[in-house]
């Protein structure tokens, strides 16, 4: 017994016995089959029963040869249903108009009296095109849904500070053009954030919004993290792979942490910039990229300017338009709405009843320094809620324990007055962090662990 292809199969020819040999042999093959004489008929037809493959006859006027009928109403099909298939039906004398309808379109042909067994695979391959066009317009509606969530900011900007409506007047004028943007400001000011309000006020809002943190990055896989590698091109390099740039066509490439890139590695990168095309390692051609590039450091403005750090036509390339972001003890009237708010998330985060916060609790958290920023005082206040046991947050709940200015570092080795391990880890890590402004990678490297042991330490600490 013949198991039959699901599928529908729509004829369109005006000799009925066409139509009785094609439908009398498809149906042993296909779940349905359907005839017509009149393509008038087929966009009603199909607007009521979807057709997944049309066989259609080039000619139905008594005499016409010329093909014309048959181009006419494949274009009427494709305007319907741009993803269609359809396959001609022709004589021998009229192979070359088959042909030439492929370009405009259509699928494949058959040469009339056909050959049942060409006849049947032609529809077969016909009906898995189908399946697998049907399947990339499934992925890519997927892919619009998955991105419009994922490059969706993640919170808000808050703030009615004089600072944060500059950034934002900055942000609204620079959004809408192709502009590459910089951001500049210490870790933990909302760089990724002010870079994912650019891309969802672009015209490439419905694409992908990619973040590459470049601290995390090692040397030895820089190109092949961006470029992309064919396989073999080194040691583990077992399949090919899209780099970042690739996977980011259309769309938005955040490069974090821009400052951290060694200078021979700036030259790569300003040459994909400029060339609009990157070469993945181990392949011969290059492939074009289209990119809105947004990159952010924390690199003071004197040291990204210092040809010996970063070079200048890299900068030039990457900062037509520049964004500072204030560290938090510079727009200190802020504080009050970002703490209102973030009790909110965490309240309903941890399912706790909603908590007011004291008036002396709020003086204090808004005189703190906060060398951490937003981020640490994110941290601090989801500490607070989980601790706190009275209907108001407390200063207790955020031990600020530490003065609201960091002493300057001096040359010489501190005394020790305590021996409290957690005393000595939050200096260490402070010291560190005052040494290298705020780099994450560069005081993780003198502190000897990884970015992600020294982020989970800034956490305990609430810096």
């Amino acid at each position: 017994m013949v198991t039959r292809s699901p599928g529908h199969i729509l004829i369109v020819d005006d000799s009925l016995d066409i139509q009785t040999a094609g439908r009398l042999l498809l149906k042993q093959h296909f779940a349905s089959v359907s005839t017509i004489s009149d393509p008038e008929d087929i966009p009603g037809l199909i607007a009521e029963n979807p057709v997944d493959v049309i066989l259609l006859d080039m000619n139905y006027a008594i005499g016409e040869q010329s093909g014309r009928e048959g181009f006419l109403w494949l274009n009427k099909i494709l305007e319907i249903d741009p993803d269609a298939v359809v396959i001609l039906i022709t004589a021998y004398g009229s192979v070359d108009a088959a042909v030439n309808a492929m370009k405009q379109g259509a699928t494949d042909f058959i040469i009339k009296p056909w050959q049942n067994e060409k006849l049947v695979a032609t529809v077969h391959s016909a009906l898995r095109l189908r399946e697998s066009r049907r399947e990339t317009q499934q992925l890519k509606s997927q892919n619009r849904e998955l991105t419009s969530q994922l490059t969706k900011p993640q919170q808000k900007i808050l703030g009615q500070s004089r600072a944060v409506r500059e950034v934002l007047s900055i942000v609204n004028r620079a959004a809408p053009t192709e502009a590459n943007v910089l951001i500049l400001g210490e870790n933990g000011t909302g760089k990724e954030l002010i870079a994912r309000e650019l891309h969802a006020q672009s015209h490439r809002k419905d694409e992908i919004f990619m973040a590459v943190d470049l601290g995390a990055v090692s040397e030895s896989l820089f190109e092949s993290e961006l470029f992309g590698h064919k396989k073999g091109a080194f040691t583990d390099a077992r399949q090919d792979r899209i780099g970042r740039f690739q996977a980011a066509h259309g769309g938005t490439l955040f490069l974090d942490e821009i400052g951290n890139i060694p200078l021979h590695m700036q030259a790569k990168l300003l040459t994909a910039l400029e060339q609009r095309e990157v070469t993945p390692v181990g392949a011969n051609a290059p492939v074009a990229i289209d990119v809105r590039v947004i990159s952010a450091t924390n690199l003071a403005a004197a040291k990204l300017r210092d040809e010996a750090i970063f070079r200048q036509d890299l900068l030039y390339r990457l900062n037509t338009v520049e964004i500072p972001l204030p560290p938090l003890r510079e727009r200190a009237e802020d504080i009050p709405l970002l703490v209102r708010a973030f009790i909110s998330v965490y309240c309903k985060k941890y399912n706790r009843a909603e908590k007011e916060i004291s008036p002396a609790t709020l003086s204090e958290i808004t005189a703190y320094a906060w060398p951490g920023n937003i981020r640490a005082l994110r941290h601090a206040v989801e500490r607070a809620v989980i601790l706190s046991d009275e209907d108001q947050i407390m200063a207790k709940d955020f031990n600020l324990s530490e003065p609201a200015a960091m002493p300057a570092l001096t040359a010489s080795e501190p005394v020790l007055d305590t021996l409290n391990l957690d005393s000595l880890e939050k200096r260490a890590v402070e010291s560190a962090l005052r040494r290298h402004q705020g780099n994450v990678s560069r005081a993780a490297h003198q502190l000897g662990i990884t970015r992600a042991a020294l982020y989970r330490r800034m956490e305990k600490h609430g810096l």
